[in-house]
C-alpha cells in the first residue's frame, strides 16, 4: 500500500520507517529541507534505538522515500498520515496551526479517494475541524469527491519506540466508515498477527483515548511522588511501599516509581491539553491541576535536599550530575527535570559538571546557562573534587558504578539520588551520605 506521512518528526519518522520495513511504499514529507537532505543520506535527526538501521534499509530497498514537497505527498499516498507537531500554547491548549495548514493543502490538492489519518496527539474535535477545512477547500475548487477521515493515536515510548510500533499492545483506530476501518486494518495487518490488537471506535473517542492514557500515567507518577514525600516524613521506605501497592493486580507496578519529576514531550503537554479541553467545556478537572502542580514542585526536591545539607550558598561546592535527558535511551531533553534543577543550582552559585550518554550536545538548545557548565567525557571524570553526586536520569551505566572510584575522586562522599537507582543501606555501608526520594 502507498502511504504518505506528512511530518518527519519523532512520530512520523518512526511510524514511516516501521511501515516501510514490512513492505509498504512510504513517502515521508517534511517542509524542513535540511532535515530531508539529512534523511536522504540516512542521517536520523534524533536518537531512537533501531531507527537508523530501519531508515538505511528503507532507503536501500526504496520502500522509504523522503521529500519536502507536500503536494507530491498528497498525490502519492492512498493513506495520508498527518504527524506534524502540535506544541502547547502558553495557556496549555494545543497549537494546531501546522495541522490545519496541512489540511488546507490536502483539500487543495486531493483528486481521488484518500484516507486522511490524524496521527498527532490532538484535542477532541480536531478531526471534525480538519474534515471541514478539507470540505471547504473542495467546495472552493467546485470539486465533489469522497474521502475518509480517521484518528490513529500513537503509543510510542521514547527509547523503545521501534519495538513498541512493531509489537504493539494495542492499535487504536477511530473511523466513521467501514471502508476506512477496513483499509487501516489491512495497513496494520503485519503488526496484528498473533492476537487481535486493534481497538476500533469512533473518532472522538479515539482522540480522547490518547490524552486520557498519558494523563492517567502522569497521575500515577505524581501520586507516587506525593507518597514518597510522605514516606520521608514518617520514616517509611517508598520502595517497600511501592512493592506493597504494586502487588495489587488492580494497580500493578508500572509507573509507580517516584523521583525528581516527569518530563518529555507527552505527559506535560497532554495533561495541560486535557485540562484546556475540560476548561473549554466548562469542567474543572481538579485532579490534573494537582498532577501538574505536584510535578513542577517535585523537580525542585533535590535542590531543597542539597541546600538543607550544604546551605543556601553553594559557591564553594562542586556538584557532579549524572543524566540530563528526561529518561534513558533517548537524547530528548524536552521538559526534563534537569532543565529546572541545573539553573536553580547555578543561581545558588554551585559549580556544575555533567555527564549524559546522549543529552549533552542538545543541552544548550534548552538551557541558556550551558557555558557555565563543564561537560565531561565520562561519568567518572566529572567526579574529581566533587562535593556531591546527583543522579537525574536512570541510565543503566549508572546503576552499578565502581564506588571505590567514586570515593577516591570525590571531595565529599555525598549522593543525591533523584531516581532511587542505588540501595540506600549498601551505599551508606560504603561510607557515603545518601539522599534518595522517599527513602
Amino acid at each position: 500500500m502507498k502511504i504518505t506521512f506528512i511530518g518527519a518528526g519523532y512520530v512520523g519518522l518512526v511510524s514511516a520507517a516501521c511501515f516501510s520495513e514490512v513492505g509498504h511504499s512510504v513517502l515521508c514529507v517534511d517542509r524542513d529541507q535540511k532535515k530531508i537532505d539529512s534523511l536522504l543520506m540516512g542521517k536520523v535527526p534524533f536518537y531512537e534505538k533501531g531507527l537508523s538501521d530501519l531508515v538505511t534499509t528503507g532507503l536501500k530497498t526504496n520502500t522509504l522515500m523522503f521529500s519536502s514537497d507536500v503536494v507530491a505527498g498528497v498525490e502519492f499516498g492512498e493513506v495520508i498520515f498527518i504527524a506534524v507537531d502540535t506544541p502547547p500554547k502558553q495557556d496549555g491548549s494545543s497549537n494546531l496551526e501546522n495541522m490545519f495548514d496541512v489540511a488546507k493543502t490536502i483539500g487543495r490538492e486531493i483528486n481521488d479517494y484518500k484516507v486522511v489519518v490524524v496521527k498527532s496527539t490532538v484535542p477532541v474535535g480536531t478531526s471534525s475541524k480538519i474534515r471541514q477545512i478539507i470540505d471547504d477547500q473542495l467546495e472552493a475548487r467546485s470539486v465533489s469527491l469522497d474521502f475518509s477521515l480517521a484518528s490513529n493515536p500513537e503509543f510510542l515510548k521514547e527509547g523503545s519506540a521501534v519495538e513498541d510500533f512493531q509489537k504493539p499492545d494495542r492499535i487504536v483506530i477511530g473511523t466513521d466508515t467501514d471502508q476506512s476501518e477496513n483499509i487501516l486494518r489491512e495497513l496494520y495487518a503485519p503488526f496484528n498477527r498473533n492476537h487481535e490488537r486493534i481497538i476500533a471506535m469512533d473518532i472522538r473517542s479515539s482522540e480522547l483515548t490518547k490524552q486520557g492514557a498519558n494523563s492517567m500515567l502522569a497521575t500515577r507518577i505524581s501520586f507516587m511522588n506525593e507518597m514518597a514525600n510522605i514516606a520521608e516524613r514518617v520514616g517509611a521506605d517508598i520502595e517497600l511501599v511501592r512493592k506493597g501497592i504494586g502487588s495489587d493486580p488492580r494497580i500493578g507496578y508500572d509507573f509507580l516509581y517516584p523521583g525528581c519529576g516527569y518530563g518529555g514531550s507527552c505527559f506535560p503537554k497532554d495533561t495541560q491539553a486535557l485540562q484546556s479541553i475540560a476548561f473549554e467545556e466548562g469542567y474543572d478537572f481538579k485532579i490534573l491541576d494537582a498532577v501538574h502542580t505536584v510535578n513542577e514542585k517535585q523537580k525542585l526536591v533535590l535542590v531543597e535536599k542539597i541546600t538543607k545539607y550544604f546551605g543556601e550558598d553553594l559557591s564553594d561546592k562542586s556538584l557532579a550530575i549524572w543524566g540530563l535527558t528526561f529518561k534513558p535511551e533517548t537524547d530528548d531533553l524536552r521538559e526534563a527535570p534537569s532543565l529546572t534543577i541545573v539553573p536553580a543550582l547555578l543561581k545558588k552559585n554551585a559549580q556544575i559538571s555533567v555527564f549524559d550518554p546522549l543529552g549533552m550536545d542538545n543541552f544548550s538548545d534548552f538551557c541558556d546557562v550551558s557555558d557555565q557548565i563543564n561537560f565531561g567525557d565520562t561519568q567518572y571524570e566529572i567526579l574529581l573534587g566533587a562535593d556531591a553526586l546527583l543522579i537525574l536520569t536512570e541510565w543503566n551505566i549508572f546503576r552499578r558504578p565502581d564506588f571505590a572510584s567514586l570515593a577516591e575522586r570525590m571531595r565529599e562522599k555525598v549522593i543525591f539520588d533523584g531516581r532511587n537507582v542505588f540501595d540506600p543501606s549498601t551505599v551508606r555501608d560504603l561510607g557515603f551520605v545518601y539522599f534518595g526520594v522517599g527513602r
